[in-house]
């Protein structure tokens, strides 16, 4: 089971709240998220309610500033715990909507999807095994967005406003 604690000031200071399932709804429990503590699991957090808006993929530790977790600002109203997942982890992208043109399997992390791919451009994806985290820009940088299995026949089906990928890598605990 995973835990994580808001705090609405930097350093770990001012009112707190603790978590330990997923929340669409933080706004009754502090008004700005500035600092917060990963006990323990995987979580996304979202700028704003039930799950829209920025996402940020954080593993267990301390981030003392929303900075430390590449946030733009200090809104932080909807988190979801991620699943751990024992198993393998496949995911199969496509450089158009709906499944189309040229497609590819992955089992591993993508550091620069141009160089794999030759294009940045994913417009659908099947995620079929485990988490993923697409970022926008190549080495983990940018906007991210979370994928669970499921098929995505669209890039805003996964939350983005445009098909740009640059990087991706699997939701592991270790």
């Amino acid at each position: 089971m995973g835990k994580i604690t808001f705090y609405e000031d930097r350093n770990f200071g001012g009112r707190s709240y603790d978590c330990s399932s997923d929340c669409a709804d933080l706004n009754p429990y502090f008004s700005r998220c500035n600092s917060l503590r990963v006990h323990n699991g995987c979580w996304m957090l979202y700028e704003h309610p039930n799950y829209m808006g920025h996402q940020y993929y954080l593993r267990r530790g301390e981030y003392p500033d929303y900075q430390r977790w590449m946030g733009y600002n200090d809104s932080i109203r909807s988190c979801r715990m991620i699943p751990e997942h024992r198993g393998s982890f496949r995911i199969r992208l496509y450089e158009r909507g709906d499944f189309g043109g040229q497609m590819m399997d992955f089992t591993d992390d993508c550091p620069n999807v141009y160089d794999r791919f030759h294009f940045n451009d994913i417009h659908s994806c099947n995620v079929q095994d485990g988490h993923w985290i697409f970022y926008e820009e190549p080495n983990y940088r940018g906007r991210q967005y979370y994928l669970r299995p499921s098929e995505y026949r669209r890039y805003s089906d996964w939350g983005a406003m445009s098909p740009r990928i640059g990087s991706f890598r699997r939701v592991d605990y270790i």
